[in-house]
C-alpha cells in the first residue's frame, strides 16, 4: 500500500487485524539506512492483537528502500514529511480509528517519530521511541564544527546531501517534543554506543508525560529476547492508551 509525497512513492505495508474495524492504529518508522522490514516483528504482533499497523521506507531512506528517492535528498525534516503523508493517509481510511493513530520508531525513526507527534499532538495519540537518535544534532554539530556544510558526506556507508546535515541543525528536538502532551514511552538499551541512554533519560523528563523503560546491557538495534521484551512492552502501552 503505497502513498506519495512531491510525486515520489512512499512504499508501505499496511498489517489489519481479523474483523471490522474501525481499529487503533500504529504508524512506524525505520532507522537511518534501514528499511521497513526491521519494523515486521512488531507489526505482526500488534495486528494479531486488534491493532492496526503501517511499515514504510522513508523516501530516500536507504540503499534498499521500496520508496523512490536518493538517500542525498533525505533529512529528518523529510522523513517528518514522509510521516506526515502517511498519518493523513490513513486517518481518511475508514478501516482505521482516527482518534486513535500511534507513532512508532526506531533510532532515527524514533526521532522523527517525536518531531511529528511534537508539531501535530492533536492527531497524534500516543508515542513509542525506541532507541532514539536524539543525538543526531550534536552528532552534526560534531561534524561541522568549523567548516562549511559539504555540499555530499557519507555516514555509516550511506552518500547523503547538505541537507541532512542543514535540516539537522535547524532545530533544537528537545524543544519540539516539550509541546507533545500525550502519553509517551521511551524504551533504550544500557550499552549503547551508538546513541546514549542519557538522551532518552533527558527526553523523559522533558516530554510531559512520558515513560522510559531501561533494558539493562541492550546496545543500539534490539535482538532476541530485548526485541521481544520491546515488542511487548509497545504492545502492552498502546493498548491501554487507546481512548
Amino acid at each position: 500500500m503505497t502513498f506519495e509525497r512531491d510525486g515520489k512513492k512512499i512504499y508501505g505495508e499496511l498489517y489489519l487485524p481479523a474483523g471490522e474495524g474501525p481499529f487503533p492504529a500504529v504508524i512506524m518508522a525505520h532507522g537511518f539506512g534501514g528499511h521497513c522490514a526491521h519494523n515486521r516483528p512488531y507489526a505482526e504482533v500488534f495486528a494479531q492483537n486488534g491493532i492496526a499497523a503501517y511499515i514504510f521506507d522513508f523516501i530516500g531512506g536507504g540503499n534498499d528502500i521500496q520508496s523512490d528517492g536518493k538517500a542525498t535528498e533525505m533529512s529528518v525534516l523529510t522523513e517528518a514529511a514522509d510521516m506526515a503523508v502517511v498519518l493523513d493517509g490513513l486517518a481518511a481510511m475508514g478501516e482505521i480509528d482516527s482518534r486513535n493513530i500511534f507513532l512508532a520508531g526506531q533510532s532515527q525513526g524514533g526521532f522523527v517519530a517525536s518531531y511529528l507527534a511534537g508539531t501535530q499532538p492533536d492527531r497524534v495519540r500516543g508515542l513509542v521511541a525506541i532507541f532514539p537518535a536524539y543525538v543526531l544534532q550534536d552528532d552534526a554539530r560534531k561534524r561541522m564544527e568549523g567548516r562549511e556544510l559539504p555540499e555530499t558526506e557519507e555516514i555509516m556507508g550511506l552518500l547523503l546531501g547538505r541537507i541532512y546535515a542543514e535540516d539537522a541543525l535547524s532545530f533544537d528536538i528537545y524543544e519540539v517534543i516539550k509541546d507533545y502532551p500525550g502519553p509517551v514511552l521511551l524504551i533504550h538499551g544500557t550499552a549503547d554506543q551508538l546513541v546514549s541512554i542519557d538522551y532518552s533519560r533527558r527526553a523523559a523528563e522533558v516530554f510531559p508525560s512520558a515513560e522510559l523503560v531501561e533494558i539493562e546491557g541492550a546496545g543500539h538495534g534490539f535482538s532476541g529476547v530485548d526485541e521481544e521484551r520491546a515488542i511487548q512492552l509497545s504492545l502492552d502501552f498502546v493498548k491501554k492508551s487507546i481512548q
